[in-house]
């Protein structure tokens, strides 16, 4: 049986290697803050023209895919909302045929009801009976501004 001096149960060694890692770890860590603060236009001082041109490269990349995902997402809504109004077209077509089937007479007092005219209309509709009130604007007959004398000063 042989004894490695360089064994992995070595105390020192192990805290070495931890160490190491650390350090990297750390610099990864820092290298990132650096990328992110220029990717947000902070600190660009120290850059070159190169490093300048490859930042601006990456962030039109970014930007590019930003605008790729914000437009496939209105088309998506578009699309969904499309789907709903034809929905509601069908579901709108099948109330007007129902209404027909039930009776002409009922479907075109409720159509003309929607537009009463002055003085309202009553619709009855299944033995219920609607009243539907028009409002009736009141012009008045002249302007209480009017009827006050300007008052000495």
């Amino acid at each position: 049986c042989c004894y490695n001096a360089q064994d992995s149960n070595n105390p020192l060694s192990e805290s070495q290697s931890w160490y190491q890692e650390m350090s990297k770890l750390r610099a990864k860590f820092e290298a990132l803050q650096r990328t992110q603060r220029h990717l947000l236009g902070e600190d660009l001082g120290p850059l070159s023209v190169k490093e300048l041109q490859e930042l601006e490269k990456q962030l039109e990349c970014a930007l590019s895919q930003a605008r790729q995902r914000k437009t496939q997402l209105m088309m998506e809504q578009v699309e969904e909302l499309r789907r709903k109004e034809r929905h509601l077209g069908e579901m709108n077509r099948q109330l007007k045929h129902k209404l027909e089937a039930e009776g002409c007479s009922n479907y075109r007092t409720l159509q003309h009801a929607a537009w009463p005219a002055p003085g309202g209309a009553v619709v009855e509709h299944d033995g219920a009976t609607f009243h539907v009130q028009q409002q009736q604007q009141q012009q008045p007959a002249h302007s209480a501004a009017m009827d006050c004398e300007p008052t000495p000063a």
